[in-house]
């Protein structure tokens, strides 16, 4: 087992994209909306909303390691992949755009929206005024096979290209949550507080994974992490959340660490709706709600539905009682912008 977590992240190259730790704030007045101080929940967030490169959100500490790894490795150019308002998208050009680095993106059509605004505002707007070079995939094409092509050619011209999986959620992008972990424990333990539960929307999984494979080390073992599925199904997410856990472990030399698949993993799949991407009652609500109460802007497809099912299982009692409940924001701010005709249908296009 290894002796340090922070020691074990430190071994890997990094890029500075982000000021942390991230702060961690309580949510009084939600609280009382929701009814949680009645059952004796306090509700925290973790601000992974915030950051100084490209609107902030938790693709940030991902992309520290792999592009970390993309310098020391002399690598020009990063074709990432996303659906077509893939907040790691955005960040990837931003992120690139700092470090002077070219950016492709592939963007996939994975969601059946066609309102100009899904098309051609929010993250799409930002890639482009980030200077990145935007490709439109069809839905249905092997997005990854397209990428490496791409790299091949890129290759054979003289340049050297990374690519990088959706949401960055690959084994070294996973350690960046790994450090989060470190920051959550640090908070604990400089406020004599220790969370019962901590929540995050579950996309392409390096978040929860890295969590949980910070927290195993830490010897923080159970059901703490709770995910709410937002892109697969819960199978299919639970499957990826372990193996990148897994995966995260073996590259921290910590394979050795006590974890368990079926205890210490928890992924609910009952907050998706439809599909990814397609809004639901219950994530307008939810939006609204924390917008109306604490003056937070959460995104429409991930932390959105996260916390739907955050406060049902609030206010249904699935917490029980007398617990803290921290909330990772995990940004996507921009992406209200392509969801107007969820928000205001009035107005839409």
């Amino acid at each position: 087992m290894i002796s340090s977590l922070q020691s074990a992240l430190d071994k890997f190259p990094t890029v500075s994209l982000m000021s942390q730790p991230t702060p961690i704030a309580r949510l009084t007045r939600l609280e009382q909306a929701c009814g949680a101080q009645a059952r004796g929940i306090r509700i925290f967030v973790k601000r992974d909303d915030l950051g100084d490169t490209g609107g902030g959100g938790n693709k940030l500490r991902k992309l520290s390691f792999l592009l970390g790894e993309a310098l020391a490795t002399n690598v020009d150019t990063i074709i990432a992949m996303g659906g077509m308002q893939s907040n790691h998208a955005r960040l990837t050009a931003a992120a690139c755009a700092r470090l002077g680095l070219s950016c492709e993106l592939l963007l996939a059509d994975l969601v059946p929206k066609h309102e100009t605004d899904y098309r051609e505002n929010g993250n799409v707007l930002l890639d482009r005024i980030l200077g990145a070079t935007l490709t439109f995939v069809p839905a249905g094409s092997d997005t990854m096979g397209i990428a490496n092509a791409r790299a091949q050619t890129l290759s054979a011209s003289g340049r050297k290209a990374m690519v990088i999986p959706t949401g960055g959620s690959s084994p070294l992008g996973t350690l960046g949550y790994v450090g989060c972990a470190q920051e959550i424990l640090d908070y604990e333990a400089a406020n004599g507080i220790e969370f019962g539960h901590i929540v995050v929307p579950n996309g392409s999984s390096a978040t929860h994974a890295g969590l949980t494979a910070g927290l195993q080390i830490a010897g923080r073992r159970g059901k703490i992490v709770r995910a709410y599925s937002v892109l697969h199904d819960q199978p299919t997410t639970l499957a990826k959340t372990v193996q990148l856990v897994e995966d995260a472990l073996a590259l921290l030399g910590a394979s050795d660490t006590p974890f368990d698949a079926t205890s210490d993993v928890i992924v609910d799949g009952n907050y998706r709706g439809d599909g990814y991407g397609l809004p639901t009652t219950a994530m307008i609500e939810a939006v609204q709600r924390l917008a109306r109460t604490e003056g937070l802007l959460l995104d429409p497809v991930y932390s959105g539905k996260a916390f739907s099912g955050l406060l049902n299982d609030i206010e249904t009692g699935r917490f029980g009682t007398n617990t803290d409940v921290l909330f990772v924001m995990t940004g996507g701010t921009p992406g209200l912008f392509a969801y107007r005709s969820a928000f205001a249908p009035d107005t839409a296009n």
